[in-house]
């Protein structure tokens, strides 16, 4: 793991208009190529990844290869997942 920096500039996920607490989830680009990501109830636990992970993570987004996990019956298989 890498040692994370302390003059990082967070950005929080939060829906607009939301100013509580949360939970929300904050990231931080750093120098190196290096995403930063937290939960505000535990700011000390940073996950790190690359730009070009989160990139691709950000894509499959938008992409919506993630929308099984919204479903109401809760996080399905995705279609294409190896069984």
């Amino acid at each position: 793991m890498t040692d994370v920096p302390t003059d990082l500039t967070w950005i929080r996920a939060a829906p607009e208009g939301e100013d509580g607490p949360g939970p929300w989830i904050e990231i931080a680009f750093g120098p190196d190529e290096f995403v930063y990501l937290r939960e505000t109830g535990d700011p000390t636990n940073i996950v790190t990844t690359t730009q070009s992970k989160w990139e691709a993570f950000t894509k499959g987004v938008q992409a919506g290869e993630f929308d099984h996990f919204t479903e109401e019956d809760g996080p399905q298989p995705h279609p294409h997942a190896e069984k």
